[in-house]
């Protein structure tokens, strides 16, 4: 049985290491489970997850050039179909209080500008005004 990318097979776990867990598939190969595929929570110690000789069900996730097999636990799982979320509203408004037109690029861009002036010409006002700059009153 040749080994492809998205397979399901079964393994036994052969080594441990601090970043994951050698796994010999059939025909005396062996690959590679990450210790960040080997559950689908934050694996700290994966002796706490797996020991050698252990069975596990793995899933082929990539199979380098140089031989080298990527696998993965916690993909090989069947997953509970999650349950679809109800369609949330668009919210065009933004946070502005009142509702716009549909606005296309070019007004969009054009009260971007404005708005982008005006806040640039307050903060101008007041920090000029802290520093005695023009039309500062000297005391």
């Amino acid at each position: 049985m040749s080994i492809e990318v998205g397979s399901k097979l079964q393994g036994k776990v052969t080594g441990i290491t601090n970043f994951g867990a050698f796994v010999e598939l059939s025909e005396g190969t062996t690959g590679l489970v990450h210790i960040s595929e080997v559950a689908d929570n934050y694996v700290k110690d994966i002796n706490e997850h797996l020991k050698v000789g252990d069975e596990v069900t793995v899933k082929v996730i990539n199979v380098e050039k140089d031989g080298k097999i990527g696998l993965s636990i916690r993909k090989a799982k069947d997953q509970p179909q999650r349950p679809q979320r109800p369609q949330r509203p668009r919210n065009n408004n933004k946070g502005n209080d009142h509702q716009r037109p549909q606005e296309n690029f070019e007004q969009k861009m054009a009260r971007f500008l404005k708005d982008s002036e005006d806040r640039l010409s307050s903060l101008k006002k007041n920090t000029e005004s802290r520093r005695g700059g023009r039309g500062a009153k000297r005391g």
